[in-house]
């Protein structure tokens, strides 16, 4: 059953900068593709540091002399939650751009990761008016308290597995704090970014607040981490190009910097867990989003008493996963996002036969079109195995074997990678003892992706710093300023 037709209006492919579609100075413009069909969805603005000096002056001008600062946060409340409506008025559309422009289900985008978009945006809405600070008792005859105040303009850089989501989770935020921003979305997936602007200007938010300059890494992306009037970036990729980002901050204004990048996490299955269950868990965290997650739980260890029935039952499971026309409601699995990543999941999967790992199913492309890689298992995977310990970003499923707890939780944690983990077992004692153990920023207890705007998220190690969602989520955007005035018989008069 398909949901949608074949053809698809897109409406708005310049970029957006204080407050109206414009084209790139350079006129330069480039194609997004449709990776189920491999055909040209559209053409482009392409926007480099011209553009995104002009998008930089329009937020700075917005939050230096703008009301959106200024206005009450029961004002910004007030339009944030119209944004949101107009989101989810526009539901169908915004699913069909993800479904076009990145290859994702139509149905898990229209009835899950959409709604939750629109619901984070609510989430920060009710912070908008309650951003406080504290009043300091101070040591000497000093009146003294503290403001939370917007950091200024930030300059947000967003990845392609997610668009409509990242784009709520972190402009949602910087919006209730006060702040003004640049976005630069992956060249891959632009359309659902300027969708977004699009509603952002309907909703009331004023001109200047939010901008959007389609563009690539290195000169869009690079101009955003070095520009001198950006006061702060959030980053969300891969750990190469994070560290290039914090390098560029670093060496312009010392700006702060917020990163999610990378992961290769682990899923625990001990002997006691529902096997049945487990393989859900483990199926649904490696294959939803065609693998395109830097969460999903690509080291799925089981322990040896279940370990063999546990890889069949994951196997016939994986074999049934429908792959297809990510239009239609019975597909589980569309394409790749794009042509290159499509080659770079395919090449690790060679890699992994190379290096001595058996092959249980999949392993190759699927169909004569689009960038489509059938669901795949290893087993008798080793933790040296480059399938191991690289984050490959696809349908490929690395099963290994362990025999106790402290075993495991020493290997789960041999990664430079620390996002996120999953533990399945009925013992409480073993659960709170690995969950206090190993070193992520989530661990998913009999449950996995329970991603939610009121949970953090970030990583340690290598996966970045910094927390997107839940309260911690603000922190980047507020900046803390004390007041102090003496006391009338102060003897400092």
């Amino acid at each position: 059953m398909s949901s949608k037709p074949a053809t698809h209006d897109i409406k708005f492919t310049k970029l957006f900068i204080n407050g109206e579609f414009v084209d790139s100075i350079s006129g330069n413009t480039f194609e997004t593709i449709n990776p189920a069909t491999e055909e040209v969805l559209a053409t482009v603005a392409e926007g480099r540091k011209e553009d995104i000096d002009l998008a930089v002056k329009a937020a700075r001008e917005a939050f230096d002399n703008g009301p959106w600062p200024r206005l009450s946060g029961e004002a910004r409340r007030k339009i944030m939650l119209k944004f949101a409506d107009l989101m989810e008025e526009n539901a169908d559309e915004l699913a069909n751009l993800e479904v076009i422009d990145g290859g994702k289900l139509f149905g898990s985008m229209r009835y899950f990761e959409i709604p939750l978009s629109w619901e984070t945006i609510r989430y920060f809405s009710g912070a908008a008016d309650k951003i406080r600070g504290a009043t300091l008792k101070m040591s000497s005859n000093i009146q003294a308290y503290t403001l939370r105040e917007p950091i200024g303009v930030v300059g947000h850089i967003i990845p392609w597995n997610g668009p409509t989501f990242m784009f709520s989770a972190k402009v949602a935020p910087a919006l209730a704090a006060g702040c003004t921003m640049v976005i630069k979305p992956a060249e891959q997936t632009p359309l659902v970014s300027l969708f977004l602007a699009h509603l952002s200007k309907l909703a009331g938010v004023p001109d200047g607040v939010i901008n959007v300059v389609n563009g690539f890494g290195p000169t869009a992306g690079a101009a955003v981490s070095t520009h001198m009037d950006i006061d702060a970036v959030t980053f969300m990729g891969s750990t190469e190009v994070g560290r290039t980002v914090m390098q560029a901050a670093a060496t312009s204004n010392l700006k702060p910097v917020s990163l999610e990048l990378g992961g290769k996490s682990p899923f625990i299955v001990f002997d006691d867990a529902d096997v049945d269950k487990a393989v859900e868990l483990a199926v649904v965290g490696n294959l939803a989003n065609k693998g395109e997650m830097c969460i999903a739980g690509s080291r799925v260890f089981v322990q040896e008493g279940i370990h063999d029935v546990f890889v069949k039952k994951l196997e016939a499971t994986v074999k049934g996963w429908a792959i297809g026309d990510p239009f239609d409601l019975a597909t589980r699995h569309g394409p790749q996002n794009n042509k290159e990543q499509y080659r770079k999941v395919l090449s690790c999967i060679q890699n992994g036969k190379k290096e001595g790992a058996t092959l249980v199913t999949g392993g190759g492309p699927f169909g004569k079109k689009g960038f489509y890689i059938e669901p795949t298992i290893f087993t008798n995977v080793t933790d040296d195995m480059s399938i191991a310990k690289e984050e490959i970003f696809g349908p490929v499923i690395s099963v290994l074997k362990f025999k106790t707890v402290k075993e495991v939780i020493k290997r789960a944690n041999a990664t430079k990678y620390g996002l996120a983990s999953g533990v399945m077992t009925k013992n409480i004692d073993i659960a709170n003892t690995v969950s206090r153990s190993i070193r992520a920023g989530a661990v998913w207890i009999n449950c996995y992706l329970t991603l939610d705007k009121d949970a953090p998220h970030g990583g340690y190690k290598m996966s970045g710093f910094g927390r997107e969602l839940g309260w911690e989520g603000l922190e980047h955007y507020l900046q803390v300023k004390t007041v102090a005035t003496p006391i009338y018989d102060s003897p400092w008069l």
